[in-house]
């Protein structure tokens, strides 16, 4: 019987975000297993409605060989009974080789390589099975099942005296991703924004640096429009996000932080695809809005956004913000 599993997601943002829920299913099913999550300290916090886990950091040190060994070492005092390995990289294949009884009480995640390099290269376009079941999956041999994942509870931010009114429609835009391909342009943000209901308070996250920059020139002079980025905490962000009524995202980690909390996203990819299984959680169909494939007939040409061909980089800017207005006020 299992005791006390070890769970390895180290990065990166949006797909440490997809393990939350099942974290939180397993948390909820089995309230006698002992869960430590290894993940960063940053990522920890996306945790933090799921009671009774533990965390081990990882850290710049251990990105080496000897940093990854003296990692082994804390872990194993810890005698975890069951790996359960969510990343399956390099680094964490390298781990397990340091990890005690590694080889019989080891799950790795199936990525699906097969499927997703069928889908790249045209020869399958369908619905491939999502990363949340695929983590969810790796847990099946342990004879631990996982489902029916509740969302988060949303935190009252009433009291907090922030610049925008919660009392108002709250429309959170998530315009930035890791690759070029996968960002509707800031030119396309603004026009999209300038169309929305001047009652909207519309808040724009962005990581602090460039992105906040960015996103401070789409809110100036604009009394509803408002840059959610450096001054605010991980925490803090999500706080406000569980309050929103639509959250726009492109592919990437946003979208998967509000629909823990069961908000509605709106997805607009670009190379890549919701076919691939990287799609928020438990988004209708219609939510994921793609450029035409009459007009880019080879998608997706990529999972994760990066090695994207030239003649496909701009292919999300093809998509009409009308189309994305349209499906706004749908929901709304």
């Amino acid at each position: 019987m299992t005791k006390h599993l070890l769970i390895i997601r180290l990065s990166a943002f949006g797909d440490v975000a997809m393990t939350v829920p099942v974290i939180s299913v397993l948390r909820s099913n089995y309230p006698d297993i002992k869960i430590t999550v290894l993940t960063t300290k940053f990522f920890s916090y996306l945790f933090n409605q799921i009671p009774n886990i533990r965390f081990i950091y990882f850290k710049p040190e251990h990105k080496t060989v000897t940093g990854l060994f003296k990692l082994s070492r804390q872990i194993n005092k810890l005698k975890p009974d069951q790996i359960i390995d969510l990343h399956d990289v390099l680094r964490t294949k390298i781990l397990r080789l340091f990890l005690l009884n590694k080889s019989r009480n080891t799950r790795v995640l199936n990525k699906g390589r097969k499927e997703k390099s069928s889908l790249i290269k045209g020869s399958n376009l369908t619905q491939l099975k999502s990363m949340h079941q695929r983590y969810a999956d790796t847990f099946s041999p342990l004879n631990i099942n996982l489902d029916s994942f509740e969302h988060f509870k949303k935190i009252n931010i009433d009291q907090n005296n922030y610049s925008f009114r919660s009392t108002d429609k709250l429309i959170g835009i998530a315009p930035f991703a890791k690759h070029a391909c996968k960002e509707y342009s800031i030119q396309n943000i603004l026009n999209f924004t300038n169309l929305l209901n001047k009652g909207f308070q519309i808040l724009f996250f962005g990581a602090p640096g460039k992105e906040e920059e960015r996103i401070t020139k789409l809110c100036e002079n604009k009394a509803n429009r408002h840059v959610i980025s450096s001054h605010y905490s991980l925490e803090e962000q999500m706080a406000i996000m569980s309050n929103l009524d639509v959250m726009i995202s492109m592919d990437s980690a946003n979208g998967h932080i509000a629909s823990l909390f069961g908000i509605t996203v709106i997805t607009i990819w670009g190379a890549t695809h919701p076919y691939t299984g990287y799609g928020p959680l438990n988004q209708a169909k219609e939510n994921s809005i793609i450029p035409d494939q009459k007009k880019f007939p080879n998608l997706p040409v990529s999972v994760y956004g990066s090695n994207c061909p030239k003649d496909y980089l701009d292919a999300i800017n093809s998509i009409k913000v009308e189309q994305i207005l349209e499906r706004l006020n749908q929901i709304i």
